[in-house]
């Protein structure tokens, strides 16, 4: 199957930009709360060849699901460990997030003062930057081991219940990998119907030139 070289030249800027911003919240985030780890290993930095993971790179775009190089963590060097956990992985989140507001308030001036035509690169680039970065958002907020999001429920939850939780993590990889792959089997996106509403919810709130 040929490779449509300008969906590449879209495609490849959008999600190193969105994979980057996302690493390095984390990376920052940490530092800010006392973990120097992730800047002793280099990942404070918006180089994106620092944050990259090369089978979730190609996953990306075979599969339109892939990851970043995971930010090492020491949880041992924060002040309140679950808590602090909790805002490092919130942070990763939030900046994709933050990201898909800025440029939908940019296609939505661009759009208003026709400064941009429909289906040009610039308003490709922000388009497909809009929807990535809401998808890697509201995906990482999934609440199964190792994705943000049961991070976050951890910090979230009585200290009582954090051992039983944690004991539950240890299969949510294998859940999580079966959304993904039983999406195939039964021709239908498991993760697409459960990420697609809030992407397309948060798209309309930012911009109305989609």
């Amino acid at each position: 199957m040929p490779i449509d070289i300008h969906v590449l030249l879209v495609l490849v800027p959008v999600i190193l930009i969105a994979i980057t911003v996302h690493e390095f919240s984390h990376a920052w985030a940490a530092n800010r709360l006392g973990d120097p780890t992730a800047r002793l290993e280099g990942r404070l930095t918006l180089n994106p060849m620092a944050h990259l993971d090369p089978i979730g790179t190609l996953c990306l775009f075979i599969a339109n699901f892939g990851w970043g190089r995971p930010v090492p963590v020491d949880n041992r060097n924060f002040k309140h460990p679950l808590r602090d956990d909790m805002l490092v992985s919130a942070c990763g989140p939030l900046s994709n997030l933050f990201t898909a507001l800025v440029l939908g308030m940019a296609l939505q001036f661009l759009g208003e003062y026709s400064l941009l035509s429909h289906r040009s690169y610039p308003y490709e680039l922000l388009r497909l930057g809009l929807i990535i970065n809401l998808t890697l958002c509201f995906f990482n907020l999934i609440p199964l081991y190792p994705l943000d999001g049961s991070h976050i429920l951890k910090g979230l939850l009585p200290e009582g219940m954090v051992p039983g939780y944690e004991r539950i993590s240890s299969y949510s990889p294998f859940i999580l990998l079966g959304l993904v792959a039983l999406g195939p089997i039964f021709q239908v996106s498991l993760l697409g119907n459960i990420l697609w509403p809030p992407v397309r919810f948060f798209a309309g709130l930012f911009t109305s030139v989609l």
